[in-house]
């Protein structure tokens, strides 16, 4: 919390404290504390802190940090976390299993402690661990390679077709993002919708009475602080990490870390700049 916009926030002000505290502090009016912020705002290192002086633990909410192997290019925290390191590469994680594991997770820690914290991570992970989300319903894979197959033919013609089909869905999805065009147009022939009704991210809806904290950095220390994590990683042996992971079976969920492919085939001074 060393960023002066940090240090001024509303819940540095709340003396905030957790079980075993003196009886004369004010008490946590929220089960949940989450927090959430851009890559490298420190969302780890805050959410460590604030669990440790509320006797609880961290839950994770990066859709990457379940899969063991990756610990180095996840960035997975060196502090114990939940929902960090659960899976092996070759499974495949949706958000609807994360969210009943994240809701299991959270639920645990407020019985026993009175209150747990969780670190975003990724947008619709953070969401789905806070909230009961509409999960669209899974299609099968005939269905999905049809509509791959009709994505790889045309690109721009797969997503007019989207727009005809479900215009919501098609004004938040970029043409050129194929994995979504392809997933808004199996649900859209299912019936179903990629844009629900309430998909705000931000919603006054929680499971639990929640506090939701934004860590905000500059735009300076943040590029310096990214570029000095994309060091560490090279220095601590991403390489070598990634290749051996990509040696091995490797789910779609998990070939979506952002630089693997990068890491993989590119030389390193490279790849670094692209990651």
């Amino acid at each position: 919390m060393r960023d002066t916009q940090v240090r001024k926030s509303k819940l540095r002000l709340q003396r905030v404290v957790g079980r075993g505290a003196p009886q004369d502090l004010p008490t946590l009016r929220d089960d949940v504390i989450a927090i959430f912020g851009p890559t490298a705002s420190g969302k780890s290192a805050v959410a460590a802190d604030l669990a440790a002086r509320l006797g609880t633990e961290v839950v994770s909410a990066d859709a990457l940090q379940v899969y063991r192997g990756l610990e180095i290019l996840t960035n997975q925290p060196h502090d114990p976390t939940r929902l960090v390191a659960i899976r092996d590469l070759s499974s495949p994680m949706s958000v609807g299993e994360y969210a009943t594991l994240a809701h299991d997770a959270v639920d645990q820690l407020v019985s026993q402690h009175g209150a747990a914290v969780v670190a975003g991570g990724t947008g619709l992970y953070f969401r789905a661990a806070l909230a009961d989300l509409q999960i669209p319903q899974s299609v099968g894979p005939s269905a999905r390679a049809c509509w791959e197959t009709v994505y790889d033919a045309d690109p721009l013609a797969a997503h007019a077709h989207l727009v005809e089909m479900d215009p919501e869905a098609a004004a938040s999805v970029h043409a050129n993002d194929r994995r979504r065009v392809v997933r808004a147009l199996e649900l859209a022939e299912a019936g179903a919708s990629l844009a629900p009704p309430d998909a705000k991210l931000w919603s006054e809806h929680t499971r639990r009475p929640t506090l939701i904290v934004g860590l905000v950095i500059s735009p300076r220390e943040l590029e310096l602080r990214i570029a000095r994590r994309a060091d560490e990683m090279f220095r601590r042996g991403v390489v070598e990490e990634v290749r051996a992971a990509v040696g091995g079976p490797m789910s779609m969920t998990a070939r979506k870390a952002l630089g693997l492919e990068d890491v993989a085939t590119l030389p390193a001074s490279e790849a670094r700049e692209r990651l």
